[in-house]
């Protein structure tokens, strides 16, 4: 059986969903919200977490309550099945992707909930081993660009490695400044947004830029404009690609083949497509290393989990979520996370 398969059999046994909207102010100034998704059966609580980013779409969801789902027992296909046509979401979101973030919300508490009943971990049913996991800190460095944030994490963890997000006015001096500073696996050019407060316009003195002067950084999500591929295609085999990504059929329309990926389970929307996504990657050699969306709770702690099984090695964009609040502390866990004990659930 395919890795989807394996889970899809397993089943659940439904009585109630409830909702629990969860908020946090973040170092640059913004409120996140997101939603915890409780499937409940029995002794047994499965949970998943809605990570749109539109906080009028967290809220609405919020406000209207649980959706009406199937409950009894079934399987966990089936009840993934349901999803395929329905629409979580009372008017159409401001981005389309949002409806496959909800959709995994919703998969993934019934795969914890499913896991739960059964008293299996995901490793037991995948027969896969967790390993350390290695992780990033990932952010922006503002306008002018600062490193005082990523000089403090530092100053607690010396060998924590960031992924950073690019922006227009880096110039070659303060890009010499990256390479020296160190331990920049991943920079996002953030070139496959349009109409977000993270849109950035193309730029391919940028692009040319971070290759010539970050030999060995992934960069991530560049801009498809002639331009930019044009810089880019001597370094292709370290383009990586995530916002368009939603499953295997999308590599299909990347510019360069590729070699390495960004894989944020909540993009896929089902379980599914994710799995057939790490199956496919991992049978044509494709390096993966995972992404967060910004979890507050317990998504965050599922994508790291994902993580220690399918590519701990990577730069994985899956750092504790301590390392998002405002003050900084000396607790900050180390990368790599210790492996953790095959529990039940997801």
């Amino acid at each position: 059986m395919s890795l989807a398969e394996r889970l899809h059999t397993l089943t659940i046994d439904l009585e109630r969903c409830t909702l629990e909207p969860l908020r946090s102010d973040t170092p640059s100034g913004w409120t996140r919200h997101s939603t915890l998704v409780h499937l409940s059966g029995g002794d047994c609580d499965g949970t998943g977490e809605d990570v749109t980013y539109g906080a009028e779409e967290q809220l609405a969801f919020q406000a209207a309550g649980a959706p009406k789902l199937p409950t009894g027992r079934m399987s966990l296909g089936d009840f993934c099945a349901w999803f395929k046509d329905r629409d979580l979401f009372g008017s159409a979101p401001s981005q389309a992707a949002y409806r496959d973030y909800r959709r995994w919300a919703f998969e993934s508490a019934a795969l914890d909930l499913a896991l739960r009943q059964a008293g299996r971990s995901i490793e037991s049913v995948l027969e896969r081993t967790a390993r350390p996991l290695r992780f990033c800190a990932s952010m922006g460095l503002g306008n002018p660009p600062r490193l005082d944030r990523p000089s403090a994490l530092r100053a607690i963890h010396s060998t924590l490695e960031f992924k950073l997000d690019a922006e227009p006015h880096w110039d070659d001096d303060f890009v010499q400044t990256l390479a020296e500073f160190g331990g920049v696996p991943v920079i996002d050019l953030k070139g496959a947004y349009e109409g977000t407060a993270v849109d950035v316009p193309p730029s391919p003195e940028l692009a040319a830029r971070i290759a010539q002067l970050l030999p060995d950084t992934i960069i991530e999500d560049p801009h498809r404009t002639p331009e930019v591929l044009a810089v880019l295609e001597p370094h292709s085999a370290r383009v990586s690609w995530d916002a368009p990504i939603h499953g295997v059929s999308d590599l299909a329309d990347l510019p360069f083949t590729p070699r390495v990926m960004n894989s944020k389970p909540s993009r896929f929307g089902s379980i599914e497509r994710l799995f057939e996504f790490y199956a496919h990657c991992e049978s044509e050699g494709v390096a993966l290393y995972g992404g967060g969306q910004f979890e507050l709770g317990v998504g965050r702690l599922q994508i790291q989990r994902l993580a220690a099984l399918f590519h701990p090695d990577g730069p994985n964009d899956t750092a504790p979520i301590s390392y998002n609040d405002v003050q900084i502390t000396d607790r900050l866990p180390a990368s790599p996370l210790p492996a953790t004990g095959a529990s039940a659930g997801l």
